[in-house]
């Protein structure tokens, strides 16, 4: 799938970004990192009116599921007059269930230009090689956000530059070569706390629905558990950067749930 027509723009943005924020790079602070950050802020604001209806609907699932409950208790043993019931109280609620497909099916295609802009940021961004050399590329304790989280750099590595590193990063995204093992003196922050929010984040989203019969329970807890796993193990092997734009966009996301979640307004009042 080529995705250019969107990874070209997004690069754009975080090069916009990175230039209006440089006068802040030091030894310390790199204007690359807060451009990463920014960005994924701006892509978040951008969707954000679908993603608090889908929000806003998921609370409203979650005042329905009483009443859901006592249709399962009652209808369990009917499935098709459970469905209409289910149905005709979705109606009556002003519920849709599909209200939180389109602001998902809008994400997958911007994480996976995202990862396109981190994995080539040369192409996409910065469009001079010996240019994105020579910037900061660090964060916090992360050397360069072009790499893996625990890519150890060689001597040669940091003499000759990113360039040829970065081709042993893209080509060898694996446990073993130049990163080290889940176990030893680069400790993988980064990819467990994406794989903490994710699981946050999954966690307020499985509450809000309303209560399944136990195999559905099981099918969803094992997601609920599988996905954070999944999102680690991804973590480790993938450029920091993607990690960092995961981090970034799941505590937006996880601060947005929770306001809604707990607004103090009528659901009827949210949804429109």
């Amino acid at each position: 799938m080529n995705l250019d027509f969107i990874a070209k723009p997004m690069g754009a943005l975080v090069r916009l970004l990175y230039n209006m924020v440089f006068a802040l790079e030091n030894e310390y602070v790199s204007a690359y990192a807060i451009a990463i950050i920014l960005s994924t802020i701006i892509l978040k604001l951008i969707i954000l009116p679908l993603t608090l209806k889908q929000t806003k609907s998921m609370k409203k699932m979650q005042d329905l599921g009483p009443k859901i409950q006592e249709l399962q208790d009652k209808y369990g043993k009917d499935p098709q007059t459970l469905q209409r019931k289910q149905m005709e109280l979705y109606k009556e609620g002003g519920y849709s269930p599909f209200a939180g497909c389109l602001p998902m099916l809008i994400q997958f295609p911007i994480i996976i230009a995202f990862f396109y802009v981190i994995q080539q940021p040369v192409k996409y961004v910065f469009l001079d090689q010996a240019f994105f050399d020579s910037i900061n590329k660090s964060f916090l304790w992360i050397k360069d956000l072009g790499f893996a989280e625990n890519y150890i750099f060689a001597a040669e590595d940091v003499v000759k530059g990113v360039s040829e590193s970065m081709v042993n990063a893209v080509n060898g995204l694996s446990m073993g070569g130049a990163t080290l093992p889940l176990i030893g003196s680069a400790v993988p922050i980064l990819a467990a706390v994406s794989a903490l929010t994710t699981y946050l984040t999954t966690k307020m989203t499985s509450a809000a629905q309303p209560s399944v019969n136990p195999d559905q329970q099981a099918t969803q807890n094992s997601m609920n558990i599988m996905m954070p796993f999944m999102i680690f193990f991804m973590g480790v092997k993938f450029p920091a950067g993607l990690g960092l734009y995961w981090v970034v966009s799941n505590i937006f996301q996880l601060l947005q749930q929770y306001i809604i979640m707990n607004s103090s307004k009528k659901p009827k009042e949210e949804l429109k």
